[in-house]
């Protein structure tokens, strides 16, 4: 999902929801993860995502030993690295496409921390909360968009369980998924914070441990 306005106005696989987009003067929102993307809803439905694993996951796979952590099943004692690494696989992929890395940002880093706690917490998986709370309005809180006459901010989500709760393969669906692989290599994001949680909401009724991200990109004019 992604949004911009004024600031004056104020798995056993993996699975993503789809991206919606809208464009003013900036301060902006989130791309959720599902391989169904449709570009401007949020769809109810939800899909396994065996079949899209090819290129992206392949490309991810490949970097994973570039990035320490890369294959970490996340866990309450290794999600810092497991954020590192998440962040460290998508400035890889940038990198290899010509693009500038992404900054970890702390404000952005809290506002994906919140999502994902609020989806565990509140049993539900999507950028917007059950009381209509947007990534946008998240950032709006923060000291992210101060003194900035614009800001753009666009969000993955993620889940999975067992094997596939790694770095290497939420990253690897987000690339193979065209509307978050696009806000994934947006050239005019500068930062990124990213968070996980080693629990997904109870309503997915999965099997095995499983693991919810939720990566923040922004930028400041």
């Amino acid at each position: 999902m992604q949004q911009r306005t004024q600031l004056q106005a104020l798995q056993v696989f993996l699975h993503l929801p789809g991206p919606t987009t809208g464009r003013g003067s900036k301060l902006g929102a989130g791309a959720a993860a599902a391989v169904l993307a449709c570009a401007s809803v949020l769809s109810a439905a939800v899909l396994a995502c065996a079949c899209v694993l090819a290129a992206g996951a392949t490309s991810a796979a490949g970097a994973a030993s570039s990035c320490p952590g890369a294959n970490l099943r996340p866990s309450a004692a290794n999600v810092l690295a497991v954020d590192a690494a998440t962040l460290c696989l998508v400035n890889l992929e940038r990198s290899a496409h010509g693009l500038r890395p992404l900054h970890a940002n702390s404000a952005l880093g809290h506002v994906a921390a919140r999502q994902v706690t609020s989806m565990v917490r509140r049993d539900y998986f999507a950028d917007v909360g059950p009381s209509g709370q947007t990534p946008m309005s998240l950032v709006a809180v923060t000291r992210y968009p101060a003194h900035a006459a614009q800001v753009v901010v666009g969000q993955n989500i993620a889940w999975g369980t067992g094997s596939y709760t790694t770095p290497a393969h939420i990253v690897g669906e987000w690339l193979a998924s065209a509307p978050h692989r696009e806000i994934m290599l947006g050239g005019e994001y500068r930062d990124a914070g990213v968070a996980v949680t080693p629990a997904v909401p109870a309503m997915l009724r999965t099997h095995g441990r499983g693991a919810t991200y939720a990566i923040e990109f922004g930028a400041r004019y």
